[in-house]
C-alpha cells in the first residue's frame, strides 16, 4: 500500500491512545520477525491458549518475560499446551524499544520510568479473532505498546467500561505502532478479524504477528 495517495497520520483515537503508522521501517520489522520466530521455537515456544471454561483462543501465543494464561502470569509455561518449560527472558532491547515507542507517542515524560518487563507475542492466521478484553493482570499502570507485522488488522479500541460501544475500529498495518495509557490503560480491544494476504510482499509473513509489551509491576520483577 505504498501507493496511496495520502500518506497515513498519526492520529489520537482517545486520551492516553495514539496510533502512529509505519513506525517500523521495513528493515527493522525484518529484524522483529526475525526474534519472533527464534522465540516461538521450543522449548516455552508458540503454543495454543485454553481459557477456563475449556475453549481456545484462536490466535497462538508466545510469552517472553513472565508468562500469561487466563488471567495470571507464571514464570513456567504450565498451562494449555505449554511444556513446563520455564518462559523465555525478556530482553533488555525491547525494552527500549518499548520506551522509545512511548516516548514517540504520549511523549518522554510517560517513559521514562516504564520498565518492560513483559512480551505477548500473538500469531494470527487469517481465521483468527480476539475478542474485546482488558490488559487487567498487571501491577503496573504503564502504557501498554503494540506492535503489528504481517497482514492488517482492524483493531477495535473501546470504552473503559464496557465490551461494548462506543469503540473505534482502526486499521492496523505491518509497521504499525499502537500505544495506549493515561486514561486509556484500562480500555477495553480487540481484533474482530484479520485481513489475508495483505502483509508487504517482502516481509516474508504469512498471517499477522502483534508484539504487546507490559510493565508487570510485580515485586520480584528484575
Amino acid at each position: 500500500m505504498d501507493d496511496e495517495l495520502f500518506p497515513r497520520e498519526r492520529a489520537q483515537i482517545a486520551p492516553g491512545a495514539v496510533h502512529l503508522p509505519g513506525w517500523l521501517d521495513p528493515a527493522h520489522q525484518r529484524e522483529l520477525l526475525a526474534a519472533c520466530r527464534d522465540w516461538a521455537r521450543p522449548p516455552a515456544g508458540l503454543r495454543t491458549v485454553r481459557t477456563p471454561g475449556g475453549g481456545t483462543m484462536t490466535a497462538r501465543q508466545v510469552c517472553l518475560g513472565w508468562h500469561w494464561y487466563p488471567y495470571a502470569y507464571a514464570r513456567t509455561v504450565g498451562d494449555g499446551d505449554g511444556d513446563g518449560a520455564p518462559v523465555k527472558p525478556f530482553p533488555a532491547w525491547l525494552g527500549e524499544l518499548g520506551r522509545r515507542a512511548v516516548a514517540d507517542t504520549l511523549g518522554p515524560a510517560e517513559a521514562r520510568d516504564a520498565a518492560y518487563d513483559i512480551a505477548l507475542i500473538n500469531f494470527y492466521d487469517g481465521d483468527a479473532h480476539m475478542g474485546m478484553h482488558r490488559d487487567a493482570d498487571e501491577r503496573s499502570g504503564a502504557p501498554v505498546v503494540s506492535l503489528s507485522l504481517g497482514d492488517t488488522c482492524v483493531f477495535r479500541f473501546g470504552n473503559t467500561l464496557t465490551r461494548t460501544r462506543p469503540y473505534t475500529d482502526v486499521e492496523l498495518r505491518s509497521g504499525d505502532l499502537f500505544v495506549f495509557g493515561g486514561p486509556s490503560r484500562p480500555a477495553y480491544h480487540g481484533v474482530p478479524r484479520v485481513l489475508p494476504g495483505t502483509a508487504p510482499t517482502g516481509l516474508g509473513l504469512s498471517g499477522r504477528l502483534n508484539i504487546t509489551l507490559r510493565v508487570s509491576g510485580f515485586p520480584d520483577a528484575t
